[in-house]
């Protein structure tokens, strides 16, 4: 009975440990994205201006951008500086999140584990690059080409934040399938044969999630549908490459088996028997009693 309370005390104080290391690890996530908002906060301006970059350079020369609230010119920027700390600090996130789990984890799962966060990192920045150098110039001249005449375009300063922010999430996470291809493999939910076998429907979702997720226009569709493809292809490609490959030829040693049992292997150059002596070699043996019997009886 005195051993109830104490094993009681050794979970609480374990769940408390662990609460303590989470407030730690969220503290540490909360610093360097408040450090960050400091260090670029004086460049608000000059960070919205890269932005809205490739809209400007498609506007008429009369056109420009306006803010249709009062304090627009002061909380887009700093809308913006928070959400380009909140990414900056995207690595020293996922590196508390697996410092936090790393513990119950085994070893092989460790090792698995750090190369996916540098990857999926990597993947998430080079997506809202491609969509600032390649998707925005398409999609905006496109724009600015089929507006009405007689009409100006000049866009509010909040809502082209809110617009850009998303297309940067959505090519950002669009650009994680090769890890999440790599990471179904590798955790036995399906196999680069099942997952080849169902390349029509991942094109078919890949345009449906491009509708989605874009503007009503067939070219950021398209740009981000194509990718996507592109992207399920290469973590198909490379999960066949850290995929062991399962063995299905039988030993060269083993023998098959029938419904009469395992057959002895064959020497070299034997003969095979005839029916009569096969039909010998099963019959039944006589029991030694009756052969005794038979012996020491009268003729």
């Amino acid at each position: 009975m005195a051993t109830e309370p104490a094993a009681t005390d050794s979970k609480h104080e374990t769940l408390l440990t662990h609460l303590y290391e989470l407030r730690s690890r969220l503290m540490w996530i909360v610093g360097s994205v408040f450090a960050m908002l400091i260090v670029l906060f004086p460049f608000a301006n000059t960070l919205y201006g890269w932005l809205a970059g490739p809209l400007m350079a498609h506007l008429p020369e009369a056109s420009t951008m306006v803010a249709i609230e009062v304090a627009s010119p002061f909380l887009t920027p700093f809308k913006l500086v928070f959400l380009v700390s909140l990414v900056l600090a995207v690595p020293i996130i996922f590196y508390h999140g697996w410092a936090f789990v790393a513990p119950g984890l085994y070893s092989s799962e460790k090792r698995l584990v750090f190369p996916i966060l540098l990857s999926s990192s990597v993947l998430f920045y080079v997506g809202m690059a491609f969509a600032y150098y390649v998707v925005f110039p398409l999609m905006f001249g496109f724009f600015t080409a089929v507006a009405p005449e007689g009409v100006a375009v000049m866009t509010d300063i909040g809502r082209y934040l809110d617009f850009v922010m998303k297309i940067f999430i959505a090519f950002g996470a669009a650009f994680e399938v090769p890890v999440v291809t790599l990471v179904l493999v590798r955790m036995g939910v399906t196999t680069p044969d099942k997952m080849a076998a169902k390349r029509p429907y991942v094109i078919v979702a890949a345009f449906v999630v491009g509708m989605l997720l874009t503007p009503p226009d067939v070219i950021s569709q398209v740009l981000l549908a194509i990718p996507v493809w592109i992207l399920f292809e290469m973590g198909l490609a490379f999960s066949r490459l850290v995929t062991p490959k399962e063995v299905d030829d039988p030993l060269p040693d083993a023998e098959p088996v029938t419904a009469e049992g395992a057959q002895a292997p064959s020497a070299p150059g034997a003969v095979p028997l005839s029916p009569e002596e096969q039909a010998a070699e099963l019959a039944p043996v006589k029991p030694l009693e009756d052969e005794e019997d038979t012996k020491e009886s009268p003729d």
